[in-house]
């Protein structure tokens, strides 16, 4: 790839939450190796594409996705051919990618053949980071049993595993991490979508968490927990967990704990409104339908709490099916208790500082080159990354167009 300079742009600089005028930026294979005023001397051969005027943003980064999960009918997707459901991915991803998402984080399903085939072009997507199946105890979140269902049939295309027991769950931390896992994912607490647990209810005991915690660690990996209540984040943290998912019944002695530890909390707002819109046409049953409502009328209090806490807070959707379509949702209603400067980060560098990669979420030197190219700032307007048809003119993904045009578009 050739030098790319974008000459006379705005830089959003996520970290500082101000956008900055007249700025060059130069791209150099899959890095940012200068960002400098406008105008400044660069090689002369460099490609030089008419972009003044435009906005340059970090590639956005989404820390809770099921990339699989084609259907939001969970318990019928292990039953489809496994070539169908990866299919059915890629074009998950596509969409994705289409949306300015440069990087994501598979919650449960995802595995190291779709992060290949990302990594390697044959699937147009975002980086993918990946837990494999999620771990869950037997009738706990990931349990996809009814009552009257003894066969457990899960793990394959499912998006988790069960495994009981300390040894149990160790062979089951082992053999994700054997194949490729990049984190573990635990569930700690009941879910929406689990028939038969509640949402109050504690999974897994502590001694069970603990190993997990030390397995990821042993090879360098860290282990995040969907949790909703207040009791089973407290659990999640006091076991060394990294980060927590959802976190929508937390009280504020609990995030002032998590603050205290550093931990993340990957909330996911998005789910809940498209669940309340469209979960009933998708046939959720009646039950999941009321600890939906419990949830979605608790997250915007809870993000407050965390941000009061000084909690580290990461983007997340969780979305399923066609509500996949939902996955910048998220930005307008945070922005609905959060400065947007706070929403962007979340986004962006603190998502990088959670996956361990922090040459993600920034566009300065040294930085992968994940940009988004805008005609308008989403700090001083975050519906302008909701609507990516009128406002996205270009994805870079190391540094390689691969979403629309670095050239400007006809006025």
């Amino acid at each position: 790839m050739p030098i790319t300079v974008l000459d006379d742009v705005s830089v959003v600089d996520v970290v500082a939450g101000r956008t900055v005028g007249h700025r060059q930026v130069v791209l150099d294979g899959d890095r940012v190796t200068a960002v400098a005023g406008a105008g400044a001397p660069a090689d002369p051969g460099a490609d030089r594409p008419d972009v003044a005027g435009l906005t340059v943003a970090p590639g956005l980064i989404d820390c809770h996705v099921h990339v699989k999960a084609w259907t939001a009918d969970l318990v019928a997707l292990p039953r489809h051919p496994a070539s169908y459901t990866a299919l059915r991915a890629g074009e998950v991803l596509a969409g994705m990618l289409r949306r300015g998402f440069t990087t994501v984080r598979d919650a449960g399903g995802a595995d190291a053949g779709l992060a290949r085939a990302v990594e390697e072009g044959l699937v147009a997507g975002p980086r993918l980071r990946y837990c494999g199946h999620a771990l869950s105890q037997t009738g706990g979140h990931g349990d996809t049993r009814g009552a009257g269902e003894a066969c457990w049939s899960g793990a394959g295309e499912s998006l988790s595993r069960v495994a009981d027991g300390v040894d149990g769950l160790r062979v089951a931390c082992r053999d994700e991490l054997r194949q490729g896992a990049h984190f573990l994912k635990v569930m700690v607490s009941g879910g929406v979508s689990s028939p038969t647990d509640r949402l109050d209810s504690l999974q897994y005991g502590a001694a069970e968490l603990a190993a997990a915690v030390e397995e990821a660690t042993n090879v360098g990996r860290y282990v995040t927990g969907h949790a909703y209540t207040a009791a089973s984040i407290r659990r999640a943290a006091e076991a060394g967990f990294r980060s927590v998912e959802h976190a929508n019944l937390i009280d504020a002695p609990t995030a002032d704990l998590l603050a205290g530890k550093g931990m993340f909390v990957v909330g996911t707002l998005a789910t809940y409104e498209a669940l309340a819109l469209h979960g009933a046409d998708e046939g959720m049953p009646a039950d999941q339908l009321a600890k939906l409502q419990r949830v979605r009328d608790a997250g915007l209090k809870s993000l407050e709490l965390l941000s009061a806490a000084g909690v580290r807070l990461v983007y997340g959707t969780d979305l399923l099916g066609a509500m996949h379509d939902a996955q910048l949702s998220e930005f307008l209603l945070r922005a609905q208790v959060q400065p947007a400067a706070d929403v962007l980060r979340a986004a962006t560098v603190t998502a990088a500082a959670l996956l361990g990669e922090d040459d993600l979420g920034t566009v300065g030197p040294g930085a992968r080159a994940d940009l988004l190219l805008l005609d308008a700032d989403p700090l001083a307007d975050l519906a302008v990354l909701t609507r990516p048809e009128r406002h996205l003119r270009a994805v870079v993904q190391g540094g390689r167009t691969v979403v629309g045009s670095l050239a400007r578009a006809p006025r």
